[in-house]
């Protein structure tokens, strides 16, 4: 049976994990940063990673519907708002990832059916919703843990996607402008919540594979994409093609 961590063993356990796990170590994303992919393979990240953000707020709700405490719904709903925006100012993160993929020439009604998407694309993010909805509620905060890692690989992508590709501007990556902040906002408040919340050492140990469980959602999605886009170049039946659609 594993020892009981202290609050400050287990952030740094938690920490570990993303140093080793985070999307970020992927080749994918190295080639994605040093402007080592072309256009049409720019387009096929753009499009499947859409799918993703679009789920983000349904993951969200799925917790928020959970929660017994209203001050804990009060700060986590903020978390849809971002993603969804509102009625007056609707340019929340959705609509911002959908000026990315304008500015790469997809039609919006294209990203936004899923049809061009890779099935490891498809899997990964329903996989992560499920989990979720099905685990508990300690085990889905935790699977957002991720957040505490995202600030680094946000400053990489957009230096070096502006100082590479000039098929994107500063407007067309906007949204990783917000996420700077945000991020770290909703991380710090889920971080707070599981130190405090994983009061039993097996407690502790589902956070920890809460959060490696969404690496591998990450990781497992630039998997598909290196397979199908970079090497061996498979793309898979009914995926997207970039020379199709450039």
């Amino acid at each position: 049976m594993s020892e009981m961590l202290s609050p400050e063993e287990l952030e740094a356990a938690l920490r570990a994990i993303g140093k080793e796990r985070y999307h970020n170590n992927h080749p994918f994303h190295g080639l994605l940063h040093s402007g080592k992919l072309n256009k049409g393979q720019v387009q096929a990240w753009a499009l499947n990673r859409y799918y993703y953000q679009s789920i983000i707020p349904m993951k969200d709700a799925a917790i928020l519907a959970r929660s017994t405490d209203a001050e804990f719904r009060r700060a986590w709903r903020q978390r849809i708002i971002d993603h969804d925006g509102t009625a007056d100012a609707p340019d929340g993160g959705i609509e911002r990832w959908l000026g990315l993929t304008d500015a790469l020439g997809f039609d919006r009604d294209y990203v936004t059916s899923g049809r061009g998407l890779l099935p490891g694309t498809r899997f990964a993010v329903e996989a992560y919703l499920h989990f979720v909805s099905e685990k508990t509620l300690l085990e889905a905060i935790a699977s957002s843990l991720t957040e505490m890692f995202a600030p680094a690989i946000i400053a990489d992508r957009v230096s070096g996607m502006l100082k590479s590709y000039d098929f994107v501007d500063a407007k067309a990556l906007s949204y990783f402008d917000k996420r700077l902040h945000q991020a770290p906002r909703d991380a710090n408040f889920a971080l707070e919540y599981v130190k405090r919340e994983a009061r039993l050492p097996y407690q502790q140990q589902q956070v920890l594979k809460a959060l490696e469980f969404k690496c591998d959602v990450l990781w497992s999605q630039l998997d598909a994409l290196y397979y199908a886009y970079v090497a061996p170049g498979n793309i898979p039946p009914g995926a997207f093609r970039p020379a199709e659609r450039a």
